[in-house]
């Protein structure tokens, strides 16, 4: 009962088991208070408490005098809080001191004060508990107030914790725009004290301000040279002034070393001090904005390892630098912190990569460490990829329905069906989550063979067969084949890894270089000669190239939306497949071999796409240029030729620069498509793509004796783009329609030239349209529209959908169908039907395949059985590949100096050399397309085989006699060496240096390609298909005359 005679806040105070109250003697409490330097304010706190009568006036001088002079809160706090919001944090403190005492529950303290330029936060500290209120307080701040926090599980997080967050939690990633150009700073302290003489509790305070920069970094900032802010190293030009004046000697050196380092990078800089006794300060410097969620990771990352910090500190810099610096101590005292420091440094490097995902939840509760959630995530989406694949069953069925293209399609659809609904991505997370014992056994057994401590090459020897005692294990352990399939898959993983840097100190991406054996001969006919897979915290993707020598674009695969999402993911490995496959088709005439590279967007990062391929390529090139900390089993040079593709063409510049900063000595070669001033041929300003396109509407039509200009087109791919542009420009046809990021525009009677090409100069959408130009019939549908009225009275519902299936719509006929643009299969099995009319012809009776994949190998093959004569993507789109090869060549051949004389274009002066060497490439497009063409179609007419089949069965020819060629004993004949390379080469750069010296310079691998795709292509296009061994000893006796 309590003591009428008393207040509540008496007679609670009052209570012999009260925990949280001060009993110290109040004279040695005030004695203490006269010798503060915060003495004043304490007075003044103690009036406005007093003043507002809600603690009892007998409990206002000790509690203020403990807050004060006991807590061992730092100075940083009293000299940026007003009076007013002490008193209600003490206040606060006193209330929830009370709530604790008459309810028995544990202390809850949330304090808080906030305004435009600074914040303070209060909250009990409870190193090494999962469900401390600091750890919903430091993932708060690191949204808010860093702009790079990512916590969208909210399993992270108690229901408790969510209930009393002082601001929302959980919100997505900041994107593009709404990232503010600097993070606040913080300083974080734990108090010394406790709250009271007798409780354990410490409190822990977070004081966040903004920046303030000096003259200088505001000079450089309004200057908007961004390039030179992000590379000044100065701290103080680019420092906090507050940071530049307080700081100790020490801390300015240590900044400045990371400093000078970090800039430089892209991945963060680590290091680690010893710090009084039995501790040490771990200091992290990054670019901000490059990863998410890594201040709380960092957190989670000392508490698993048993650490507490004492004090911590987040400094932001005007070049876009961020810095931690965090004291650490054992949680338990007698443990050495030099037995820990060094793994968690050498771990924090991994927590950058990949700070957060869904599978976060085992390390924090100790199922799993830190490097065995990152295997564990990187094994869930690679096994991801390769579930989805042929039954036994389904290979039945597919041979017992034959040649029935509608009972495929059918059968196709089910397929589809029935393992996306069996193997989802979730299905797969939730088994790593089930079972984490095997993701520890199969952690150990990747660790073996790529661990190498201090680079002393104890690991495992390479065995693709090893682990079945693992595959013993998954089965006794898992109780449904489901799950034993996921776990064999990870293990297949294991079982051809030859090289990864997931043990390299400094990353920004996890690489993975794989032996394409794990992959299925049934589902993927020709096997590559090499798959890497990589995995950041923005993106997953692969990079597959089909000879050691290849070439091939970098795509970034975007999602409007999480339906679009989940088709991308689930085919991500296929696309890339089918795009380096059709690459390799298509690069049969020239050195390199067909690759193609894709980096998926993950779906909360879609604005993250310049961040995305700079980890890529740098993952990429960790693997490339391999050092002691990366356990290479495949033991060989390895170079990859990058170029643009979709969303990547602004990179190449960086990517080949990047590639020379690492030291690679391909680094001319490393990527095409750079710009004009960095020795690149753009195909886009040059219309390298279109030519060999063209060639094929030019040689059909000149076949078929009919006048282009007579001939009316449809097109889809806009003005605005590469192909479609060019399209506009080389063209004399009447073009009807036009499909393109913008809507659908359309005019039976032809769309104006002079209007079409103007938006083509200005690489324009087709919504800029002068809509006066027009006919009656004509029209234009905006993707962004919805219900409206066609010139025949059609409503169009949804402008979007109206887009997307345009080219499929009974409006859409015309003579010629050439796509530029569009996504892969946009006609397929299940929709090529809608390509015919009422009688069955096809819409179009002339399709030249511009964008790669538009069709499906099926749809083409039943294009052509209803008469219309269609030219796939291998053949036809082959302009593009055969200009980035030469651009290759040429950064080979050319010693540097040469190549900036006579490559590199300054203030718009193109150099003699470079405009001789453009017209050397249009040459050797248009007469390799002629070629191609010919030989095509005169198959098709002597055998009747559809063109599409043709068309691969020349390139696997010429293909299959190249790698022969190459092994061969006709390399050794150096006369003849010399012949091929001369014809090979562009008359221009060898009039410059001569075949002996290109031949001296380019990596004799690359020579050899070059010789050997040559007399291949060379021969088949002039004897066919059906050519034996005699007509090539006849060809070759007449090369060597």
């Amino acid at each position: 009962m309590l003591n009428q005679n008393l207040t509540i806040s008496q007679e609670i105070a009052a209570q012999p088991k009260t925990q949280y109250f001060t009993k110290e003697d109040g004279d040695a409490l005030a004695s203490l208070l006269e010798s503060n330097p915060y003495k004043e304010q304490a007075v003044e706190v103690k009036s406005l408490l007093k003043s507002e009568r809600l603690i009892e006036s007998s409990r206002v001088e000790p509690e203020v005098d403990w807050f004060y002079c006991k807590l061992g809160l730092d100075s940083n706090y009293f000299d940026s809080t007003p009076s007013i919001v002490i008193a209600r944090h003490i206040l606060s403190l006193y209330a929830a001191k009370m709530v604790s005492h008459a309810t028995g529950a544990k202390l809850e303290v949330q304090l808080h004060s906030k305004n435009e330029g600074s914040a303070t936060f209060i909250t009990p500290s409870n190193p090494g508990k999962r469900d401390s209120p600091a750890m919903m307080i430091e993932h708060a701040i690191e949204s808010h107030y860093f702009g790079e926090g990512y916590h969208q599980d909210q399993q992270l997080l108690s229901p408790q914790q969510v209930a009393v967050a002082p601001f929302p939690v959980s919100p997505k990633p900041p994107t593009g725009t709404n990232l503010p150009p600097h993070g606040f700073r913080l300083a974080c302290y734990r108090t010394t004290g406790t709250v009271s003489n007798s409780s354990p509790v410490h409190l822990r305070l977070y004081y966040l301000t903004k920046p303030v920069f000096p003259q200088a970094a505001n000079d450089l900032s309004a200057s908007k040279n961004d390039e030179m802010l992000a590379t000044e190293t100065d701290l103080f030009k680019i420092g906090d002034i507050s940071f530049i004046e307080k700081s100790s000697e020490l801390t300015k050196k240590i900044y400045q070393e990371v400093m000078n380092e970090v800039v430089g990078k892209q991945g963060p800089v680590i290091k680690h001090y010893p710090y009084q006794t039995n501790g040490a300060r771990l200091v992290i410097a990054y670019r901000r904005g490059s990863t998410h969620s890594y201040w709380s990771a960092i957190g989670e990352l000392y508490h698993y390892h048993q650490m507490y910090a004492t004090h911590k500190y987040v400094e932001q810099f005007s070049n876009g630098i961020t810095i931690y610096s965090i004291y650490l101590r054992p949680l338990h005292p007698d443990v050495d912190i030099n037995t820990k420091i060094s793994k968690i440094a050498e771990q924090a490097s991994l927590v950058y990569v990949l700070p957060r995902t869904s599978l976060t939840p085992l390390f924090l509760s100790h199922q799993l460490s830190f490097p065995e959630v990152t295997y564990a995530y990187v094994c869930w989406k690679f096994a991801y990829q390769f579930l989805n694949r042929y039954a036994t069953e389904y290979s039945a069925l597919a041979a017992a329905i034959g040649d029935d293209s509608t009972k495929q399609s059918m059968l196709a659809q089910l397929k589809t069906r029935l393992s996306k609904d069996t193997f989802t991505e979730g299905r797969v997370r939730d088994a790593v989550l089930q079972y984490p014992e095997l993701i520890k056994i199969l952690y150990q057994d990747f660790e073996k063979f790529h661990f190498s401590s201090g680079g002393s090459g104890n690991t495992q020897k390479y065995d693709v067969q090893h682990g079945s005692e693992i595959l013993a294990s998954i089965k006794k352990t898992v109780n449904n084949e489901l799950d034993s399939q996921i776990f064999s898959a990870i293990l297949s993983f294991n079982r051809h890894l030859l090289k990864t840097n997931f043990y390299k100190q400094t990353k920004t991406a996890l690489s993975f270089r794989l032996d394409p054996g794990f992959l299925s001969t049934k589902e993927y006919v020709s096997t590559p000669f090499a798959v890497f897979f990589v995995v950041g915290s923005e993106f997953r993707g692969f990079h597959i190239r089909f000879r050691d020598i290849s070439r091939g674009g970098i795509r970034i695969i975007r999602s409007g939306n999480s339906t679009q999402y989940d088709h991308n993911s689930s085919s991500l490995f296929d696309e890339n497949y089918n795009l380096a496959n059709t690459q390799q088709s298509k690069n049969k005439d020239i050195a390199e071999g067909g690759s193609k590279g894709t980096i998926l967007l993950s779906a909360d990062h879609q604005s993250k796409a310049e961040v995305a391929f700079h980890k890529y390529i740098d993952g990429l090139l960790d693997l490339l240029l391999p050092n002691h900390e990366i356990v290479d089993h495949f033991a060989k040079p390895e170079i990859l030729f990058l170029g643009p593709d979709e969303g990547t063409a602004d990179f190449m510049n960086w990517a080949s620069s990047h590639a020379k900063d690492r030291g690679a000595h391909f680094w001319k070669a490393f990527t095409t498509g750079k710009s004009l001033s960095r020795g690149g041929i753009p195909h886009d300003l040059y219309g390298m793509t279109t030519r060999s396109i063209h060639q094929y509407v030019l040689g059909t039509l000149a076949k078929l004796g009919r006048n282009e200009a007579d001939c009316t087109k449809f097109q889809t791919g806009g003005p605005d783009g590469d192909l479609g542009s060019n399209e506009i420009k080389i063209s004399k046809d009447k073009t009807i329609g036009i499909v393109d990021g913008s809507g659908v525009l359309l005019d039976p009677q032809g769309l104006n030239r002079d209007e079409i090409g103007r938006l083509a100069g200005k690489r324009q959408m087709a919504r800029y349209f002068d809509k006066s130009k027009l006919s009656p019939q004509g029209f234009f549908v905006d993707v962004a529209e919805n219900d409206v009225k066609l010139p025949n009275g059609e409503i169009v519902e949804s402008g979007l959908i109206f887009r997307n299936n345009f080219h499929l719509n009974p409006l859409c006929n015309a003579d010629i169908f050439v796509p530029c643009g569009g996504r892969p299969e946009s006609v397929q099995l299940t929709n090529v039907d809608k390509m015919f009319t009422a009688t069955g012809e096809s819409r179009f009776p002339i399709i030249v395949e511009g964008a790669n994949l538009f069709f499906t190998q099926k749809a083409r093959l039943m294009i052509e059985e209803k008469g219309a004569i269609i030219f796939k993507d291998a053949s036809a789109n082959k302009g593009g590949v055969t200009s980035s090869s030469l651009e290759v060549l040429a950064a080979l051949a050319l010693n540097d100096e040469e190549f900036d004389k006579h490559m590199c274009v300054k203030d718009n002066v193109v150099p003699e050399f470079y405009e001789n060497y453009i017209k050397d490439v249009h040459h050797t497009i248009e007469s390799n397309a002629r070629l191609e063409f010919e030989c095509i179609w005169s198959e098709h007419e002597s055998t009747k085989t559809p063109r599409s089949i043709l068309s691969d069965l020349l390139s696997n020819k010429i293909n299959s006699l190249n790698d022969s060629i190459q092994t061969s004993s006709l390399w050794v004949d150096q006369s003849l060496r010399r012949k091929i390379i001369s014809a090979a080469c562009p008359k221009v750069l060898l009039n410059l240096l001569g075949v002996d010296k290109i031949m001296e310079r380019v990596p004799e691998p690359y020579v050899k390609a070059i010789f050997g795709s040559y007399l291949a292509s060379r021969f088949v296009y002039k004897y066919g298909l059906n050519s034996n061994e005699f007509a090539f000893y006849t060809y070759m006796e007449t090369l060597k005359q």
